[in-house]
């Protein structure tokens, strides 16, 4: 399976959407600084996913996302509640 994913950044509160094919893994990487684009916007929440059988179905979700805000605009409108949630955060 290959995915398409949106984590929110419990830091600033912006979006970041990715794609992969192994959904845990990357999710990982990404809160674990990883990943240069989210190192430094940690932690991230996992608020979002889609899961494709074609990695060229799935890239284009992705790319459609990142490019067209009309298809973002949509999508928001679906996840209003998940894009809000703001889990509580943990005590050491």
């Amino acid at each position: 399976m290959f995915y398409i994913y949106i984590l929110k950044s419990k830091k600033d509160n912006n979006l970041y959407i990715g794609s992969t094919n192994n959904l845990k893994r990357r999710f990982f990487e990404h809160n674990e600084g990883g990943v240069y684009s989210t190192k430094d916007r940690r932690p991230l929440v996992l608020i979002y996913y889609e899961a494709y059988k074609s990695e060229s179905d799935a890239r284009h979700r992705e790319h459609n996302l990142k490019l067209r805000s009309k298809a973002l605009a949509q999508l928001r409108k679906r996840i209003v509640d998940s894009l809000n949630f703001n889990p509580p955060s943990r005590k050491s």
